[in-house]
């Protein structure tokens, strides 16, 4: 059973950095596409960013340019780095694997890890 835990949230002031990791196990790294996500209180789940194989990586508009995400294969760890952070970025940051196979998705979550801005 595949598993992901992510660490690295925290509470932080406007405009500071922060460094989520995801640790992944398994094989999951070499056959999911990786992903972060965010939920903010009394909303739905949305797509912060992603990386697909390769280098290929997609952005949520209102995060483009300030955070970035990235994979080491050899450590089986997602990394999502967050840059100029601003209080609507505050929720809960859940790591995601995905993987489409025979005409349905299979997903991976890991447990969520709050990130909180502070004004």
């Amino acid at each position: 059973q595949a598993q992901l835990v992510e660490s690295g949230g925290g509470l932080v002031q406007l405009g500071g950095p922060l460094r989520l990791s995801c640790a992944a196990s398994g094989s999951i790294f070499s056959n999911y596409g990786m992903g972060w996500l965010l939920q903010a209180p009394g909303k739905q789940r949305e797509l912060v960013a992603a990386i697909l194989s390769g280098t290929t990586r997609n952005y949520a508009d209102s995060v483009k340019g300030r955070f970035t995400i990235s994979r080491d294969n050899a450590k089986n760890t997602l990394y999502l780095r967050m840059n100029s952070l601003k209080p609507e970025d505050t929720a809960v940051y859940y790591c995601n694997a995905r993987r489409y196979y025979s005409g349905s998705y299979t997903d991976f979550w890991g447990q969520g890890t709050q990130v909180t801005v502070s004004p």
